[in-house]
């Protein structure tokens, strides 16, 4: 008897809609090649990042106690602590994982899966190969990350985000070839772990998804935290040394210089896992290597979707695969969903300050036609941001003039990347920026400054 779904990886995309489909009463297999589940993010992208975040967060306090009027002598780093730490979230959360499915009753197999057509999936594992069949299937085989041309990672000195989640020490040096939220936020973690940090970007800005404003906030941040940034930049000649790697650097002015370090990690994008997946049995039509979908996330194949990394024209975030589970199986199984609307997907980077966003920069509103107002509210003016000694940043809220629609709103700042859920809220229930003036705000919190924010765009802030 076929199944009715079968589900192809367990990222946080494959194993949500695997548990929603057991949840709808489908009979569910989910087919995973790693011994663990939870995919890149919960394995080796995500949470042991944010994990690492986190302990730098804390050490930060430890190492400016003195401003906080606590007296802490010769404080230590013990990296494999922190390393021991990472892991058994990851191990914990893998579990957990793994008994939601079960509670689910969704079926977990190991192997690696290939498309035969027809509804017919092949599983290879260490006791053979298997045939499948279901009137449905889920391709969520995410992605990894991309090598510069020429380069292999290694676990000494050339490393992706997995190399550099295995280190057992510090580095005392780091350089780090790509500034969007994976350089950016390993180079907030080591920065703040002693290690010499330089970025190198070859686009004109930092973080160059986000609002203008933020990439140049983040920019002056870094710098003021000594690490170094080189935007509009080139790195060129990469070489191992005996003790590290060297590279010529060209900055955007044209100069040229030799920099080298312990380590480099290369943080240039991912790209999607479609080559060995057997798309070429099925009629699933690729897009530079994604797939592409419909607004129900079905493939050109009959009964094949795709969710996640692999599909072309949404960003590569965790919570939009999760969303895009939901609306394939709901689909599947004849339940109303919502097609995900870009416009109301929250962005978040980890970095200190934290960056949130929402909807269109002032850039792109300005390029739809509209006639835009701006809200601009710095943390300098947050009772709280103050109390936490974190002032550096703003709540930047994008709207048109007209109707006072919440076009965007991107933040930098402490906590940011919590505060944007007011934001995603209220653009998701159409509240104008007047409904959100009006909203009270707890007082002392970071998030009044979301409503300060608001104010702003009609002048009318009160503590800036």
């Amino acid at each position: 008897m076929p199944y009715d779904l079968i589900v192809i990886g367990s990222g946080p995309g494959g194993y949500s809609a695997a548990i929603r489909a057991g949840q709808y009463g489908l009979k569910t297999a989910l087919i995973e090649k790693q011994s663990k589940l939870g995919g890149t993010c919960l394995l080796v992208g995500c949470i042991p990042t944010k994990s690492l975040l986190h302990t730098a967060d804390v050490w930060d306090h430890f190492v400016h106690a003195e401003a906080e009027g606590i007296s802490v002598t010769n404080p230590v780093l013990n990296y494999p602590k922190v390393k021991e730490r990472k892991d058994g979230i990851v191990n914990k959360h893998a579990k957990g994982v793994e008994m939601l499915l079960k509670r689910a009753k969704v079926e977990r197999i190991s192997g690696y899966a290939t498309l035969k057509g027809g509804g017919k999936v092949e599983v290879q594992s260490d006791s053979g190969a298997q045939t499948l069949e279901a009137k449905n299937i889920i391709v969520a085989t995410g992605s990894e990350a991309r090598m510069i041309p020429g380069l292999q990672p290694d676990p000494e000195f050339i490393l992706t985000n997995i190399e550099i989640l295995n280190l057992n020490a510090v580095p005392k040096s780091l350089i780090i070839i790509g500034a969007g939220a994976v350089g950016v936020e390993f180079a907030s973690i080591f920065k703040r772990f002693g290690t010499e940090v330089t970025v190198v970007e070859m686009l004109p800005r930092m973080v160059p998804v986000e609002d203008e404003d933020v990439s140049k906030e983040l920019e002056r941040v870094f710098k003021k935290q000594k690490i170094r940034v080189e935007t509009g930049a080139r790195a060129d000649n990469i070489e191992r040394t005996g003790t590290g790697v060297k590279l010529t650097l060209t900055t955007k002015d044209g100069k040229q210089e030799i920099l080298q370090a312990e380590k480099l990690l290369v943080a240039v994008g991912r790209k999607p896992n479609t080559d060995r997946v057997g798309l070429e049995n099925t009629r699933v039509q690729l897009d530079r290597g994604f797939i592409k979908v419909d607004a129900n996330q079905q493939t050109a194949e009959p009964g094949v979707y795709a969710i996640g990394d692999v599909v072309a024209g949404t960003p590569q975030l965790a919570h939009v695969a999760t969303r895009e589970g939901m609306i394939a199986v709901a689909h599947m199984a004849g339940k109303p969903a919502q097609p995900i609307n870009r416009n109301r997907i929250p962005g978040a980077t980890y970095t200190t300050p934290g960056i949130g966003s929402v909807g269109l920069t002032e850039a792109q509103a300005r390029a739809q036609g509209y006639k835009v107002r701006i809200g601009k509210f710095p943390f300098a003016g947050d009772s709280r941001a103050t109390i936490l000694g974190n002032h550096d940043g703003f709540i930047k809220v994008v709207a048109d003039e007209t109707y006072g629609e919440i076009l965007g709103v991107h933040i930098i700042g402490p906590e940011g990347f919590e505060l944007i859920a007011e934001a995603v809220t209220a653009m998701e229930a159409e509240a104008t920026v007047e409904v959100m003036m009006q909203t009270i705000h707890a007082h002392p919190t970071l998030y009044e400054a979301v409503g300060e924010a608001f104010n702003a765009v009609y002048g009318l802030s009160i503590n800036a």
